[in-house]
């Protein structure tokens, strides 16, 4: 299989970099696939896994709240606004997150701002019950 070179990117750290075979994204405007060769694009990311597949049988998961992902024939980057390895996040973590949102949203002064707080808040909550059934499963 065809592999291309992927970067995650945190505020605090690379999570990830090397060659993949594949990249899953959450994007505001739906999930999406991204493969060797795809077509460049620019996307928003909402909060949810980015699934990267680095063989045919081995593949990661990270948590991603926010960011960026750029897509060009030769390599895709991903600029987390927070990003962590998957292992790493539990209820608690969302819970503070969801809190520190909040927190933010009720701080907030400006429109725009607003705005972005509460999608963020939806999307939290959204990934929350999912994160929540996935561990009972």
């Amino acid at each position: 299989m065809a592999t291309f070179k992927f970067e995650l990117v945190s505020p605090e750290r690379i999570l990830f970099s090397g060659d993949v075979v594949s990249v899953i994204v959450p994007s505001v405007e739906g999930e999406m696939t991204v493969l060797a060769g795809h077509a460049p694009l620019v996307a928003t990311l909402k909060a949810g896994i980015v699934f990267i597949q680095t063989t045919d049988s081995n593949g990661k998961e990270f948590f991603v709240n926010g960011g960026l992902v750029e897509v060009n024939q030769a390599s895709t980057t991903i600029l987390a606004e927070q990003g962590r390895f998957i292992e790493d996040v539990d209820t608690a973590v969302l819970e503070a997150e969801i809190l520190s949102a909040e927190t933010r949203l009720a701080g907030s002064h400006n429109d725009d701002e607003k705005k972005r707080l509460q999608d963020t808040l939806v999307q939290l909550h959204e990934f929350k019950h999912v994160f929540e059934q996935r561990k009972a499963a």
